[in-house]
């Protein structure tokens, strides 16, 4: 598979307790370092596979995926983000003609605000889509849809291939929805 030139791809120790067989990625938006979640965006992608056909699965393959970024506060506090979110993934899935059933997820919405010997860090957001579904035809369409999931969700639309990017707002520390 490839990807666009800012959205880099690695493959991961996939859970060994979700399914008999599983490949699992990490994509990041633009990373300053390999293996380190960028200040942009960063998700996992984990495609399971259990021929026991779990009831709740409708068939033999699941995809489990997560995706976050960085949001300027204004932004964090639209009542409507959530639903955005949600929206984009289903989009990108239908985008590239990945077909799917038993779609399940959560967007959650973070706002932070630094006190103390953090006060210099200032306010932050964040949005995390965490989202499954039962995957059928070609596998690498399910793939490429949570790819541009990520990069829409760090702000970088399709088509955006090499648009600069001035900066993601995010208060230092701030990973996944906790403060260090």
């Amino acid at each position: 598979m490839t990807f666009r030139a800012d959205f880099t791809v690695r493959e991961i120790s996939a859970p060994g307790s979700l399914a008999p067989e599983a490949i699992a990625f990490a994509g990041d938006v633009r990373p300053s370092a390999e293996g380190v979640d960028s200040d942009y965006g960063t998700g996992r992608f984990i495609l399971l596979h259990d021929p026991q056909e779990p009831d709740a699965w409708g068939g033999p393959w699941r995809v489990v995926c997560f995706a976050q970024a960085p949001l300027e506060p204004e932004i964090g506090v639209d009542p409507l983000l959530a639903d955005v979110a949600w929206s984009w993934l289903l989009d990108a899935l239908h985008a590239r003609g990945a077909r799917f059933d038993s779609a399940s997820g959560t967007a959650t919405k973070t706002l932070s605000k630094g006190f103390g010997a953090l006060a210099d860090e200032g306010d932050g957001a964040q949005i995390e889509l965490r989202a499954s579904w039962s995957p059928s035809g070609n596998l690498t369409a399910h793939v490429d849809a949570w790819a541009e999931l990520v990069c829409m969700l760090a702000g970088l639309p399709p088509g955006s291939e090499g648009i600069a990017v001035f900066g993601a707002h995010r208060a230092s520390g701030v990973r996944g929805g906790s403060r260090g």
